[in-house]
């Protein structure tokens, strides 16, 4: 059975004709709280109101809990967070001499547990890997994205670039269909936006959590009846890249409120 969701996808694409504006100059980017309403912009503005924050508490008891045989914690090695990781997440994904290919900032999470922790890798989406992800983010709340300005990310920020255009699934359609053709419409009630990842991980209402890029890009390929890639698939990992080196100059909001 097609859900209300591809309906209501493939109505709002048969109005329109594809690829109407292409990409979305620097100057005219935004983030998706200015696609928000009153009460969603409310709840992200006040720390004692984002649920997100609840993460980002926990976050920081587990930047100082020893882990693995190495018995060693975040805090070991990057001392006070607050100054430390003060623009870190804005950069992210970055390249990874070792492994030769970008990683995100959940992989560099895991890769430090491994190499210094001797710890087990979280695995996605659980709440101890978002909740490190978003203290670490959070210090950089406010500071513009640098992602992608290293050159050797430029081949693997061009495939995310390729993937986004690259239509796919029963829909035939691509991310830049809604996200740079069909902003500021609505899809079954919800704001279309420029799809600019500022703010994650961020609390999204609809589940009700905590949520990854990774888990709204995949969100995004099963609405347009796709297979989505396994979590931490290079080309989920080059999609971000895009995304984040698309949205560049732009500030970190981390944790976002999202509908």
């Amino acid at each position: 059975m097609i859900s209300w969701h591809a309906i209501a996808v493939a109505t709002l694409v048969a109005t329109t004709s594809a690829l109407l504006a292409g990409e979305i100059p620097a100057d005219a980017r935004r983030s998706g709280y200015s696609f928000m309403g009153a009460d969603t912009r409310a709840m992200q503005d006040d720390d004692t109101s984002n649920p997100g924050m609840l993460f980002v508490l926990d976050g920081e008891a587990l930047w100082s809990k020893k882990a693995g045989g190495a018995d060693k914690a975040c805090a070991d090695c990057h001392g006070d967070a607050r100054s430390s990781m003060k623009g870190v997440a804005a950069r992210y994904p970055t390249f990874d001499k070792t492994l030769g290919r970008p990683v995100t900032l959940d992989q560099r999470i895991n890769l430090c547990r491994a190499d210094h922790q001797q710890a087990s890798p979280l695995p996605y989406e659980s709440h101890d890997i978002l909740a490190l992800s978003a203290f670490v983010a959070h210090q950089s709340r406010g500071v513009a994205i640098t992602a992608g300005d290293d050159p050797q990310l430029k081949p693997f920020v061009e495939q995310g670039r390729s993937l986004f255009v690259q239509r796919e699934g029963q829909l035939n359609l691509a991310c830049t269909n809604c996200h740079d053709d069909n902003f500021d419409k609505h899809l079954a009630g919800s704001p279309i936006t420029q799809g600019q990842p500022t703010g994650y991980p961020l609390y999204r209402l609809e589940w009700q959590t905590l949520g990854s890029l990774e888990r709204r890009l995949r969100s995004c390929m099963a609405g347009v009846r796709a297979q989505a890639y396994d979590y931490g698939a290079p080309e989920l990992v080059a999609l971000e890249l895009y995304l984040m080196s698309r949205a560049r100059g732009m500030p970190l909001e981390t944790p976002a409120v999202r509908p």
